[in-house]
């Protein structure tokens, strides 16, 4: 099972990636930034006409998947034609939306995927206070992009049924094997009962769950906001598709929550709004309802989990990696002291107000 979390992410410095751009793309950046990131590495490239871009490039594991970055660029086409503010992938001088360049980074060479994308203005919603009104939006945004891509056809679609991403929901119960990294640390246990609870809660139900092409990734830097009117925002970007696969809905809508939770002031308030927005999309069923608090609590598991063993394997990039898992200790007591049953009684009482008043 791949631990996507460790991969070898390259180290293009600034002037490599403007080179990249000139070669392959014809465009001549005046000024190239660095842009935060995971296991890629982003730059944002401006032109003499002030035009901007995303320069995206792959870590070189994820650079050998040619068929699933094809069927990833694909998706972010179809969704943009059905109105999704996503990027747009511009052809190369060739004519070909990806490009591939060989570098060694001490590691032997290897050839990272090259991507140039169109920019998207907006903040990070994880950067942004949001209302109730905001979250429900969100919510409403990730409900349309899993219908929306119920309509995708791809003769590739199978490469997108690959489960062995550890950050996969349904991997949940692979921390067992990572849990040394929490040695001697009360949240061991923690995570040891929330594995427990998806064990026998979660997954006999998986067959019950309705599923199909999702974004997998609908956290908080994924999703790009503008303000309106000075306090409330509107979507004007979705970022990110490298954990684009078919899976569980539900899944989609707890990572939100997951994610959402960790930078509200009032956590709580979260999931009933977001719940509401996406449930005037599509309905969950009994069973996913009731999976969402575990589920919840199993994305908050794998973000401490893994985003540990992340800081040791890129301890230059700790402050992005620690961003992502920030609050997610505070967050995971807060839940359980509450209670499964009192949770969900808020999230659904909530929803019920929100169907109400029709946001």
């Amino acid at each position: 099972m791949e631990d996507k979390g460790v991969y070898s992410k390259p180290t293009f410095t600034k002037e490599q990636a403007g080179e990249l751009t000139q070669r392959f793309y014809g465009v001549t950046a005046t000024k190239t930034s660095s842009l935060p990131s995971y296991i890629d590495q982003n730059f944002l490239l401006v032109d003499a006409e002030g035009s901007k871009f995303v320069l995206k490039i792959m870590n070189f594991e994820d650079s050998k998947k040619v068929t699933l970055l094809e069927v990833q660029t694909e998706c972010m086409s179809f969704l943009r034609q059905q109105g999704v503010p996503t990027h747009k992938a511009i052809p190369n001088t060739e004519g070909q939306l990806l490009s591939f360049e060989e570098k060694d980074f001490g590691q032997g060479a290897h050839k990272y995927c090259v991507r140039l994308l169109t920019y998207i203005p907006g903040k990070n919603v994880s950067d942004c206070p949001l209302t109730n009104e905001d979250l429900y939006h969100v919510g409403q945004l990730v409900g349309n992009v899993n219908k929306i891509l119920q309509e995708m056809v791809t003769p590739n679609q199978d490469v997108l049924r690959e489960e062995d991403i550890l950050w996969h929901l349904t991997n949940i119960p692979a921390m067992e094997k990572h849990l040394s990294v929490m040695d001697g640390e009360p949240l061991q246990e923690v995570v040891k009962e929330v594995i427990g609870l998806y064990k026998t809660h979660v997954e006999p139900n998986l067959s019950f769950f309705q599923q199909g092409i999702i974004h997998g990734d609908m956290r908080g830097q994924n999703i790009l906001v503008k303000p309106v009117d000075g306090q409330r925002h509107e979507i004007s970007g979705v970022l990110d598709f490298s954990l684009l696969l078919h899976g569980y809905y539900v899944f989609e809508v707890a990572i939100s929550i997951a994610y959402l939770m960790m930078r509200s002031p009032n956590p709580l308030d979260v999931g009933g709004a977001v719940l509401a927005g996406y449930e005037s999309i599509l309905p969950l069923s009994d069973a996913e309802r009731s999976s969402v608090y575990l589920l919840v609590l199993g994305r908050l598991c794998q973000s401490l989990v893994y985003g540990r063993i992340s800081v040791e394997k890129y301890p230059d990039n700790e402050k992005y990696l620690l961003s992502t898992v920030k609050g997610g200790t505070e967050l995971l007591d807060l839940l359980r002291s509450v209670g499964k049953q009192e949770v969900e009684r808020k999230w659904f009482s909530d929803v019920s107000k929100y169907t109400a008043i029709s946001v």
